[in-house]
């Protein structure tokens, strides 16, 4: 169906036409130089696409059954309700909009959400772990309360008259000095600061102008250096002045802006780009050397300069340079895993040499308007159109069965892992599947069953040779799927002579196996 898409939207994308959608986020959509449109999308994962150790982390963090507050679901609705579930992932990929096939809809599991819920809508997906393709592990994508003593402070007890805090004062807002003699103090320090930095080789480096070198002592740092240096002389202002410049030179304050090279910066800007602020991260990875309360520090002084507003600026100018919305219209081509499409020619994958009277491998059904070939074309699996169209979005088929069951299902018919187990016949798929009481499937069977040997016992024998002239075997051999008349053979054995038949057959029988 026609639809715009806007940022973010989540998207079905068709890599292959026998395999189920692929489930992305739209991070960015940009033009080509040749015109085509690419989208830049966030990877997300279905369980068909994780081992199955992640599946069975999976299922224990699901507790279906274990939820007082969800409905009691039926085993073919947990089965499903799998084929809605994702697993988000901070992978990123591009691939071109022309294989985008519609939009759906993906939200964060919450505790109180209704899981049958999902399955009552179309298009409609949950996550609640995040899958690393590179280390192969899941993780909550949910935060958590954490209460105890290890996060929350322990409130200490009131404190008797005359008992010390532990604290100290930094500042008294009731003193005897005057604004201006405040301001004077922090004069006096921005210049000696200036100078300090005049007389530091380092400083002298990052501010080879006179105009830098006050500007970085104008910054927070120095009012903080001024209004301690008064606390400590209580607040004395002759006293505080002559402190400023001590015997050994006057005192240099630098806060984490100054304290920082410039490659230091631009490895913090490289990072923040690409973490955001998890400067857990962005320490790790980037800056090890720079503990983690100089890197927030950091950040908070960065955001204050003129490079961040640039780069700001930059970033809002190829916003707008970039599409906000991409029209996608319907989608029209036939897939070519269509069986028979009327007027047209056979599909391929096989399909010209299906077998008539077989049923859809989902729900068994006989009649539908149009089938597709599913599965290896040895196998000569079909779907209906609406299985089909289940298949392609959620990636599974609506019954149960018992090899879907161990999540091998699946892998069998992907791309990535249909070499190790192609081998792999009808007769073994079909014997790990309940479903095998189709009077067509049964004669499939028999056509591509491999030889065996059929051990029958002496009576069984004994009645071929009386109703001989019945059974016809040499003829029974060129139609193995012709009906035996039963009656007939039945009223063969009444007769008196067929009695007589029998004994002498029973006696060789009996003389032969004493030899």
């Amino acid at each position: 169906m026609d639809c715009f898409l806007f940022l973010p939207d989540y998207v079905y994308f068709e890599n292959s036409s026998s395999n189920p959608y692929l489930i992305r986020r739209i991070e960015e959509l940009n033009k080509t130089a040749n015109g085509n449109v690419e989208a830049k999308v966030v990877c997300l994962f279905r369980r068909r696409d994780i081992s199955g150790n992640l599946n069975t982390l999976a299922d224990s963090n699901a507790k279906f059954e274990e939820e007082s507050k969800q409905p009691v679901l039926s085993e073919q609705q947990k089965h499903q309700l799998k084929h809605r579930e994702l697993f988000l992932s901070r992978q990123f990929e591009s691939l071109p909009a022309t294989h985008i096939r519609g939009k759906c809809n993906v939200t964060l599991l919450n505790e109180t959400d209704i899981l049958a819920g999902y399955l009552e809508k179309e298009d409609c997906f949950f996550y609640s772990l995040v899958f690393d393709p590179v280390q192969k592990t899941l993780l909550a994508d949910q935060g958590e309360i954490r209460v105890g003593s290890k996060y929350q402070a322990e409130i200490p007890d009131k404190l008797a008259d005359g008992e010390e805090t532990g604290q100290s004062l930094v500042g008294d807002v009731e003193s005897s000095l005057s604004s201006s003699q405040v301001n004077q103090i922090i004069g006096s320090t921005r210049t000696v600061g200036t100078f300090a930095r005049a007389l530091d080789c380092s400083s002298s480096i990052r501010q080879p102008s006179l105009h830098m070198s006050a500007a970085a002592a104008s910054r927070d740092i120095t009012l903080f250096h001024a209004m301690d240096t008064l606390q400590k002389n209580n607040y004395d202002l002759a006293k505080a002045m002559s402190t400023l410049v001590p015997q050994g030179g006057p005192v240099l304050c630098r806060d984490e802006m100054e304290e920082w090279s410039a490659s230091e910066a631009m490895l913090f800007e490289e990072a923040l780009e690409k973490y955001g602020k998890d400067f857990n991260d962005i320490r790790q990875d980037f800056l090890p050397w720079k503990s983690l309360a100089s890197v927030v520090q950091f950040y908070y002084m960065w955001k204050t300069t003129d490079r961040y507003i640039q780069q700001k600026r930059l970033k809002a100018a190829e916003a707008d340079s970039k599409l906000k919305q991409v029209y996608i219209p319907t989608y029209t081509k036939p897939n070519p895993n269509q069986i028979m499409v009327p007027g047209s020619k056979p599909g391929m994958n096989g399909a010209a040499g299906f077998q008539k009277g077989l049923s859809c491998e989902s729900c068994h059904t006989t009649q539908s308007p149009q089938w597709y070939a599913w599965g290896p074309p040895n196998m000569q699996c079909r779907l209906c159109a609406s299985c089909w169209i289940y298949w392609k979005k959620y990636g599974g088929l609506k019954t149960p069965t018992q090899l879907e069951g161990a999540e091998q299902w699946y892998s069998l018919f992907s791309d990535q892992e249909s070499g190790p187990r192609g081998h792999m016949t009808r007769q073994e798929v079909q014997g790990m599947s309940p479903f095998t009481r189709n009077e067509g499937r049964a004669k499939l069977l028999a056509k591509n069953r491999q030889t065996f040997i059929l051990q029958t016992t002496k009576l069984t024998r004994i009645a071929r040779r009386v109703c001989e002239d019945i059974l016809q075997p040499r003829r029974a051999a060129r139609r193995p799927y012709a009906s035996i008349n039963a009656n007939a053979v039945k009223a063969e054995c009444t007769y008196p002579h067929a009695c007589s038949t029998l004994t002498c057959l029973l006696i060789n029988a009996h003389e032969c196996t004493f030899k």
